[in-house]
């Protein structure tokens, strides 16, 4: 078996140890956007954690269970628990049964804050993370990855049961209940605010710790307003039939950036680039196997919910089942995927630009096979 590639020298253990120290500040705001909905039940999202008791699981197949591709390389890839990892379920599905082209070892993680150092190291070749935490980890490792794809796009919905609140400026002078100040969804929500004509000043922000704070608020009080990530919209709207979507952060999203292509993007895959410069034909197979994997649980949600309970991802098919078409997983990559990306990316640098590593990414941060 071939031995695993490393990242260069040149990284060494002062950039371990500064990713854990000054990363994990993006780390935390990771669980906040790409990882917003990082937990279909299970993780209390949005929540600014360090490193600390996370826990992980492995759903690696041996390899006399599965097939290997032709140089015997075997690609070990991590996930967030949540909205990011279902479009891998059916892959790991196959994998497990051995019906890949590539051998595989999945990780499933709680937090980025997890997956970071081990990508940092090598230990991993592939990771579907936050947006803003693939630039960051980016500039951490001096160009050392590259994105291959979007695998989910935006997950934040505004939830109450107030009537007359058809348009985003009918926020102004109300409250809304939120996790994460100085997180992603803190700066998109910001950035609507703007892009409406208000500000902060205009409305009032209650920050919650934790996603099911905010929808303790409205179970209490179904007239508040909440912004919550999926699949905690579904679980309370089902919970209280009160409560309803009253808008979309996607759709606010692409209202104000009109045709520029760019989308409001939750998660993206990324690869160690000497892994891919090692082993792209491994890659490639993973982005097919991939795409046909996302494909797959939109188009059968109901399979999808049963796979997602049996990796421990959700508690309960139902909330699964109902959540998976709201949780925009989705396949994107080449041309598209850096127009949508790179937007995005754009939007929360003018917010905060530490929030995406300091800088705008190089063209080499994106992917482009042939």
């Amino acid at each position: 078996m071939k031995k695993k590639t490393r990242f260069t020298k040149t990284l060494a253990l002062a950039l371990t140890l500064g990713l854990l120290c000054s990363g994990l500040a993006g780390c935390g705001q990771a669980r906040n956007s790409g990882s917003t909905a990082e937990s279909l039940a299970t993780e209390s999202t949005q929540t600014e954690s360090t490193v600390a008791d996370v826990t992980a699981e492995s759903t690696a197949a041996s390899a006399e269970e599965t097939s290997q591709n032709t140089d015997g390389t075997v690609v070990c890839v991590a996930s967030l628990k949540g909205p990011t990892s279902l479009g891998l379920l059916f892959l790991m599905d196959k994998a497990n049964k051995g019906e890949t082209a590539n051998t595989y070892e999945f990780r499933m993680a709680t937090g980025a804050d997890e997956i970071l150092p081990l990508m940092v190291k090598g230990d991993l070749d592939i990771a579907l993370i936050p947006a803003n935490v693939a630039s960051i980890l980016y500039h951490k490792t001096q160009g050392g990855v590259e994105v291959i794809d979007i695998n989910t796009l935006g997950v934040l919905y505004m939830v109450s049961g107030e009537d007359g609140l058809a348009d985003f400026t009918d926020l102004k002078g109300k409250t809304i209940y939120l996790t994460g100040k100085g997180t992603t969804p803190d700066y998109v929500l910001q950035y609507l605010l703007n892009a409406n004509g208000m500000s902060v000043d205009d409305v009032t922000l209650e920050y919650k710790s934790e996603a099911t704070e905010v929808a303790s608020v409205l179970t209490e009080d179904p007239t508040a307003i909440g912004l919550l990530p999926q699949p905690f919209v579904t679980a309370a709207c089902m919970q209280n039939d009160a409560l309803k979507v009253i808008f979309d952060l996607n759709e606010e999203w692409n209202k104000v950036q009109g045709a520029s292509g760019s989308s409001m993007v939750t998660g993206v895959t990324v690869v160690r680039k000497e892994f891919l410069e090692e082993n792209e034909e491994a890659v490639k197979a993973f982005m097919e196997e991939h795409k046909a994997s996302a494909e797959a649980i939109n188009a059968d949600p109901a399979t999808g919910a049963a796979l997602a309970v049996e990796a421990q991802i959700v508690a309960k098919e139902p909330i699964a089942q109902k959540a998976i078409p709201d949780c925009n997983i989705t396949y994107m990559d080449k041309a598209e995927m850096k127009q949508a990306l790179s937007g995005y990316l754009d939007v929360l640098f003018h917010q905060d630009s530490q929030s995406i590593g300091g800088g705008l990414p190089e063209s080499d941060f994106y992917y482009d096979a042939e």
